[in-house]
């Protein structure tokens, strides 16, 4: 666990009196879910169970609810959370009520026969547009199902959404288990590091990056970038990268940030080599050349062999490690082992490990070390905002401690 633990001044639900109360908990089940409605993996349900056990144990009558995909507030089948109230059914190991709608009087009748200890899941929240709008009205009516309301949604924390930032207006409001070791685990280890503290960074582009390495430049040590925004960094340095993925407006921009690091003593390692092909297909043909060795018409698309070993040797003695974004095209096998390697030195670094971002959370599932990490992030959007040191809606929105 991070060393400062007071970092959250927000009520948590362990100081709401919910014994007999009602109490509605916005989850983020936004979960993939197949063709034939079948979800394919159920970590962000599962990672909110603890709240739920807590608020039944306490004899709370309990309102679950989420968005799930984008259904643009109309009433999508391929959207209904039927299936998470399947798969809750199974993980809680009791009845989950499942509700046709998320506000009006058929919900609110429902929830008024509601015993303690009960659990009810309300239909999609976004199959109305005032959802993503923050309508008060819509807001309003949400909150009239409850007398407490309980944030575990961090995945979607920063978004300022009527579930999210409106409800809190009508009703006392707490973070869940979930939203508080969200928040002591990325904010507390960017506060106060064990180090060395490391810094791994990669996805495809420097401009979705660029406040965290702006706010990282005075607490790291040691800055890695992989992925298709080290290439930005390598055509900065005058280098020719091919038809590699380049951000041309961010030049100028990643100079000043390699020199903020040099002059703060931060070591910044970029890929020496790399995988390249002509096309992001799989069994396309594909070589392994140094960064500075792309030839036209080829695109660097997974980081090599040298660079996996220069960035297991840099990981290696860290006490801290934060990784968001893989190293490459890690979906394709044939761009995927950059991202795979780095997984499992990450996994073996004796170290605190936090991984943040679905792309980042999927690689280290698919590479086998999932149990070897510290903490995954339930959230992509929101951890990046956590690390740019802004505060999420979600998190303003709750009711201060006294």
């Amino acid at each position: 666990m991070p060393r400062k633990n007071d970092i959250l001044n927000k009520l948590t639900i362990q100081d709401l009196p919910i014994k007999g109360k009602r109490v509605f908990i916005r989850a983020d089940f936004n979960v993939p879910i197949d063709d034939n409605l079948v979800i394919t993996d159920d970590r962000r349900i599962r990672s909110t169970i603890p709240t739920i056990n807590y608020a039944i144990d306490e004899g709370a009558k309990v309102i679950l609810a989420s968005h799930l995909g984008r259904p643009k507030g109309k009433v999508d089948p391929r959207y209904s959370l039927a299936p998470v109230a399947r798969r809750l059914q199974r993980l809680l190991n009791k009845e989950v009520i499942f509700a046709p709608d998320c506000i009006g009087s058929q919900v609110e009748s429902m929830v008024s026969r509601m015993k303690d200890g009960d659990v009810m899941l309300l239909e999609n929240l976004r199959y109305h547009i005032e959802e993503e709008k923050n309508d008060p009205s819509f807001a309003k009516a949400l909150a009239k199902l409850a007398d407490y309301f309980v944030n575990d949604a961090f995945g979607a924390s920063h978004r300022a959404h009527a579930s999210i930032v409106g409800i809190p207006k009508f009703l006392p409001s707490a973070a869940g288990f979930l939203m508080k070791k969200e928040i002591e685990y990325l904010k507390g280890s960017v506060e106060d590091p064990v180090r060395p503290f490391v810094a791994i960074l990669g996805g495809s582009k420097v401009s979705g990056k660029i406040g965290v390495l702006g706010n990282l430049v005075d607490k790291v040590d040691k800055v890695i970038v992989g992925g298709g925004m080290a290439y930005t960094f390598i055509k900065a340095l005058d280098f020719e990268i091919g038809d590699s993925l380049v951000e041309l407006d961010m030049i100028e921009l990643a100079k000043e940030i390699m020199s903020n690091l040099k002059k703060k003593g931060v070591k910044f390692y970029l890929p020496v080599d790399c995988v390249i092909a002509q096309e992001i297909t799989p069994g396309t043909e594909t070589k392994i050349v140094t960064t500075q060795e792309i030839p036209k018409g080829w695109k660097a698309l997974d980081i090599g062999p040298a660079s996996v070993k220069l960035f297991s040797e840099a990981i290696q003695n860290a006490k801290t490690i934060i990784w968001n974004g893989p190293m490459g095209v890690f979906e394709i096998d044939a761009f995927s082992r950059g991202t795979t390697a780095v997984a499992h030195a990450v996994a073996d670094a004796y170290a605190m490990t936090i991984v943040g971002g679905g792309d980042t959370d999927y690689a280290v599932h698919k590479a086998g070390v999932s149990d070897a990490i510290t903490f995954i992030s339930t959230g992509g959007g929101a951890s990046l905002q956590l690390l740019e040191g802004k505060e999420l809606p979600g998190i303003s929105a709750l009711t201060d401690k006294t």
